[in-house]
C-alpha cells in the first residue's frame, strides 16, 4: 500500500507541475518557455527526493508497480537502466537550441500533460494506464534523441573530408618548400643525375671533377690520346649558372617530376691555358699522322644502270670541329671524345643515304633509256653503254648531259661512213682491178643536223632505228657504193663502159685530157651534175687577152665537176682511143664521137656515177 500511495503522490506532484507549466506557458515566449520548463524540472526533481526520504528509502515510482504483470512491459524498457535515463528537463536542456525544434518539443510536452490534467480523480485502478503514457513519453523522447543523433552523424563526413584535405594541403605545400632548395626528382645536369640535390651539393661535385679531370680522345683504328685538367692549368670558376637552374622549376610544381624528366645542360665556367691547350690539340696522334681525304658518294656505271658508288671516310682531321668538341667536352666534364661520332674528321660531302645522289643516278639513268641503231654498212648502236659516257655530274651533284662530246662523236661517225673521197676498189670489165679515191660522190652524213637529231632523241628516251641525216647520198653501203649501174672510164686505155646492174650496156674509145697539170682528166668517182643539148663550152680566160682561151660549141653536154669536166661530142678530133690524149688530148673533159655521146647522152641522167681511174 506504501508504494501505491508514494506513486499517488507522486503523480499529484507531476500534475501540479504540469499546471504551473500551463500557466507559465499560457503568455510566454520561447526563451521564457525554456526557463520555466527548467525550474519546474529542477523544483520536481526536489520533490521527488523528498518523497523518496519520507517513504522511508524505498525504491523509486520508475519501477514497474508490483500488480503490473512483467510480460506486459514494453520491450525497449526490458534492458534499459533507469539509473541512466535523463529526466525530461535534462534532455529538454541538452536539446538544439534552435527555436523550432524547441517549439515542437514543448507543444508536444503541452499535449501529454493536458491529456493528463483532464482525469480529475487518480485512483488504484488507473495506475496501469498512468504508467503505459510514462512508457509512451519515454519511447518518444528515445525517438527524438535518435533523430537528433542522426542530424550530427550526417555532418561528420563533411567535417572528416575537411580535416584530411587540409592536412593534405599542408604536406603538399610542405614538400612545395622542400623544393624551392633542392633539385626535383629526375633532374639531370650535364648529363648526371641531382634528384633532391642542393645548388652546393653540385658545385661541389664540379670542383671535384675539375681537381682530377682527364679527357681521352679515341681516334679511329682505336688510337687514344689523353688531356690532363692539370696540363693545361684547368680551374673551376664560380658562377650562377646552377643557382639559375634551380631558380627555373617551379616548386608547386614538384609532383610532375615524378612522370617526366628534366634534363639541364649549364655551361660550367671554367679557365685554363689557351696556348696549353692548343699545344697539346696539335700532339694527338690523328693530327701528326699522315691523313687522306674522304670521297663522296656517286654515281657510277656498272655497264648496266648507274648505281651508288659508296663514299669513303678518310683520315683527314676537322681541326676546327676537334677544337671545338675538345673545349665543349672540358667545360662540360666529359670523360671521353670518339672523334668519328663527333665528327671531327672530315665527311664526305655525300654518303649512300644522300637524296642528291639518287636523284642524280636516277637522271642519268633517264638519259640511258634511249638507244637509237643507225643502218650503215653494219649496224651502229648509241645506246646506254655509249651514252653512260655522255654524262657528267658536278660538285653538287647537277647531271649535265655533254653535248659537245656527242658533236665529237658525231665527226667520228662521219669520218668512217662518209664515203666522199675515200679510196675504193673498183674491178673493170677488162678484168683489171684498181683502187680509187678522190672525187665528189659517195655518202656524206649532215653532222650538225645529225648531231642534234641524237641529242633530241636521247634527252626524249627514244628508242629507234634510222639512217642518220646525210648532205649527200650515195647507192649503196657496200665497198662500191656506187652500186651496180655507173660510168666507168679508164684512163690509161682511154676506154669507158656504161655498166647497168653489173653488165656493160655500152662502151667507146675516148679521148681524155692532156697529162698535164693543168689539163688532165681528175679521177676519182664522180655523179653526172646534168645533161644538156646544144651547150656552148667557155675555157678560162687568157691573163693577156681577158678572154677565154675557147668557146666551144657541143650538141651533147654531160658534166660530172663544177670545174667545168665532162662527156661531150668531139668533132674536131682525128680519132679517139690509144695515145691520142697525150698530143691532143682535151682541156680535161672525155671526148667521144659525135654518135657515141649522142648514144650514152640517150641512156643516162643527172646523178649517174661516174668512177675515172688509171
Amino acid at each position: 500500500m506504501s508504494k501505491k500511495r508514494n506513486k499517488k503522490q507522486s503523480d499529484i506532484h507531476q500534475d501540479n507541475t504540469e499546471i504551473l507549466r500551463e500557466d507559465s506557458f499560457e503568455n510566454a515566449g520561447p526563451e521564457e518557455v525554456a526557463e520555466e520548463y527548467e525550474a519546474v524540472a529542477m523544483q520536481t526533481q526536489d520533490d521527488s527526493t523528498g518523497e523518496e526520504t519520507l517513504s522511508g528509502g524505498e525504491e523509486p515510482l520508475e519501477t514497474v508497480g508490483e500488480d503490473t504483470p512483467a510480460d506486459e512491459k514494453a520491450p525497449e524498457d526490458m534492458g534499459s537502466d533507469p539509473a541512466k535515463e535523463s529526466s525530461p528537463a535534462e534532455e529538454d536542456m541538452n536539446e538544439d537550441p534552435e527555436e523550432e525544434e524547441l517549439e515542437e518539443d514543448l507543444e508536444e510536452e503541452l499535449e501529454e500533460d493536458l491529456d493528463e490534467e483532464s482525469e480529475e480523480d487518480l485512483d488504484e485502478e488507473s495506475e496501469e494506464n498512468l504508467e503505459e503514457e510514462d512508457t509512451g513519453r519515454r519511447r518518444k523522447r528515445r525517438r527524438r534523441g535518435r533523430r537528433k543523433e542522426k542530424k550530427s552523424l550526417g555532418k561528420k563526413p563533411w567535417i572528416i573530408g575537411g580535416s584530411i584535405l587540409g592536412g593534405l594541403l599542408v604536406i603538399y605545400l610542405g614538400i612545395s618548400a622542400f623544393f624551392m632548395g633542392y633539385f626535383f626528382i629526375n633532374t639531370t645536369i650535364n648529363g648526371k643525375d641531382f634528384s633532391g640535390k642542393t645548388v652546393a651539393d653540385v658545385e661541389d661535385y664540379l670542383k671535384e671533377q675539375v681537381k682530377n679531370y682527364e679527357l681521352t680522345i679515341v681516334e679511329l683504328n682505336n688510337e687514344k690520346d689523353v688531356i690532363k685538367g692539370s696540363e693545361i692549368s684547368l680551374v673551376y670558376k664560380e658562377n650562377s649558372e646552377v643557382e639559375d637552374a634551380l631558380k627555373k622549376q617551379n616548386p608547386l610544381l614538384w609532383v610532375t617530376s615524378f612522370f617526366s624528366k628534366s634534363s639541364t645542360d649549364v655551361r660550367i665556367q671554367v679557365s685554363y691555358d689557351d696556348q696549353a691547350l692548343e699545344d697539346k690539340i696539335q700532339s694527338i696522334k690523328a693530327v701528326t699522322q699522315e691523313q687522306t681525304e674522304p670521297v663522296s658518294a656517286y654515281p657510277k656505271f656498272d655497264g648496266s644502270s648507274f648505281v651508288i658508288e659508296p663514299e669513303v671516310y678518310g683520315t683527314a682531321v676537322n681541326m676546327e670541329a676537334l677544337t671545338e668538341k675538345i673545349e665543349e667536352h672540358i667545360t662540360e666534364f666529359n670523360p671521353t671524345l670518339d672523334m668519328l661520332e663527333e665528327e671531327c674528321y672530315k665527311l664526305p660531302k655525300y654518303t649512300s643515304e644522300s637524296p642528291e645522289v639518287q636523284e642524280a643516278c636516277d637522271a642519268m639513268n633517264k638519259y640511258c633509256e634511249a638507244s637509237i641503231t643507225y643502218t650503215m654498212t653494219e649496224n651502229v648502236v648509241v645506246d646506254k653503254n655509249l651514252i653512260s659516257t655522255w654524262l657528267t655530274y658536278d660538285e653538287n651533284m647537277q647531271v649535265t648531259f655533254n653535248e659537245d662530246a656527242v658533236r665529237e662523236w658525231m665527226r667520228g661517225f662521219g669520218s668512217t661512213y662518209d664515203t666522199v673521197g675515200s679510196t675504193r676498189t673498183i674491178t673493170s670489165p677488162s678484168g683489171k682491178t684498181v683502187e680509187v679515191s678522190g672525187g665528189t660522190y659517195g655518202w656524206s652524213i649532215d653532222e650538225d643536223t645529225e648531231t642534234q637529231n641524237l641529242i633530241n632523241s636521247i634527252k626524249n628516251g627514244e628508242v629507234a632505228t634510222r639512217e642518220p641525216a646525210y648532205a649527200q647520198t650515195a647507192a649503196s653501203h657496200s665497198a662500191q657504193d656506187w652500186g651496180t649501174t655507173y660510168i666507168e672510164v679508164d684512163l690509161s686505155a682511154q676506154h669507158m663502159w656504161y655498166i647497168v646492174d653489173g653488165s656493160v650496156a655500152f662502151q667507146a674509145d675516148v679521148v681524155t685530157g692532156l697529162p698535164t697539170p693543168n689539163r688532165a682528166t681528175p679521177a676519182g668517182v664522180y655523179s653526172i651534175l646534168y645533161i644538156q643539148r646544144n651547150a656552148t663550152l667557155i675555157g678560162e680566160k687568157d691573163p693577156a687577152t681577158g678572154e677565154p682561151i675557147y668557146r666551144t660549141p657541143v650538141s651533147y653536154w654531160m658534166p660530172f665537176t663544177w670545174q667545168g669536166h665532162g662527156f661531150h661530142d668531139a668533132t674536131w678530133q682525128p680519132g679517139f682511143g690509144g695515145s691520142l690524149y697525150q698530143s691532143i688530148g682535151s682541156h680535161g673533159c672525155v671526148n667521144m664521137s659525135y654518135s657515141d655521146a649522142g648514144t650514152l647522152f640517150g641512156m643516162i641522167g643527172a646523178g649517174t656515177p661516174v668512177v675515172l681511174h688509171y
